[in-house]
């Protein structure tokens, strides 16, 4: 399929003149290679007012087809792309683009793949409402404490996905919005992980603590080692920005404070290693017991 705007242009002509126009009459090109004319500016002021954004790469596209939660209002795609995703692509109407024409959809550098969705960030939860249904086992729900970077908050959302993390808390007006940058950076993890976006990230720890999470506040200078950290049942990690760390408040409203005990010259991981580590860790705790 060919977008409106595409066909438009093509209707319109591409300006070519002389040698040109006598070659393109008698070999008409691919149309689809022809540079697609750029959305107007109402169109745009449109995408800017909702809030809509561009995800791109297989794994974040993916994840989002499947969503039922994900408003997606456009799909571009290349024609290897198309094939490669084959039924994935059964929700919506794809339009066909040249790589080089999609990527003048995308902020500069983006890494499409060949396959990009124009959607509108996903539905608010609530807390509660994110952890229903109870998961069997363990459910382990990370606290992120004013970590502002989309590829560290990125990164978390992926090692959460694969250590089967229940939700990911985070305070609204300190925490990167939905975007492309974060999406790609979670490898499609941003579909999969609940996302809860809360005013105050002290008060949302009080009412994991009313839930029954035991909750777990991860410091350089914690008081136990994480291992020994973790009593059985449900946990709540709270993580801070690196070089602020977790705000008095956030720690005041954790059970415990813990470390991750390091060895050698360095002695600070990154928040997003911090994170996996601590998930793996309890995961590991919770079926060893």
């Amino acid at each position: 399929m060919i977008s409106d705007d595409l066909q438009d242009g093509l209707q319109a002509g591409d300006r070519v003149t002389g040698k040109n126009r006598q070659a393109s009459d008698k070999n008409p090109p691919d149309r689809r290679h022809f540079r697609p004319r750029p959305p107007s500016p109402d169109a745009r002021k449109a995408e800017r007012t909702s809030g809509a954004f561009w995800l791109y790469g297989f794994h974040a596209v993916r994840a989002a087809l499947t969503n039922p939660r994900r408003t997606i209002r456009r799909a571009v795609v290349t024609d290897r792309a198309a094939d490669e995703l084959k039924g994935s692509l059964s929700r919506v109407r794809p339009e066909t683009f040249a790589p080089d024409a999609l990527a003048r959809l995308l902020p500069s550098g983006a890494v499409h793949q060949g396959v990009a969705l124009l959607c509108e960030p996903l539905p608010a939860l609530d807390l509660e409402a994110a952890l229903q249904p109870a998961q069997a086992g363990r459910r382990i729900v990370a606290v992120l404490d004013q970590i502002t970077d989309p590829h560290n908050e990125g990164a978390i959302l992926r090692s959460a996905a694969a250590f089967g993390v229940a939700a990911i808390v985070v305070q609204d007006r300190h925490a990167p919005p939905e975007s492309g940058a974060l999406a790609k950076a979670a490898s499609g993890a941003l579909d999969v992980i609940p996302r809860v976006a809360v005013v105050n990230i002290a008060r949302a720890l009080e009412e994991l603590g009313q839930l029954g999470f035991w909750r777990i506040a991860l410091a350089a200078e914690g008081d136990v080692a994480l291992s020994d950290a973790a009593a059985s049942g449900d946990v709540a990690l709270a993580l801070g920005a690196e070089g602020a760390g977790l705000r008095r408040l956030v720690r005041e409203r954790c059970d415990t404070t813990a470390f991750i005990p390091t060895m050698g010259a360095i002695d600070s991981l990154n928040v997003s290693n911090a994170a996996a580590i601590a998930f793996y860790e309890m995961r590991r705790d919770a079926t060893s017991k």
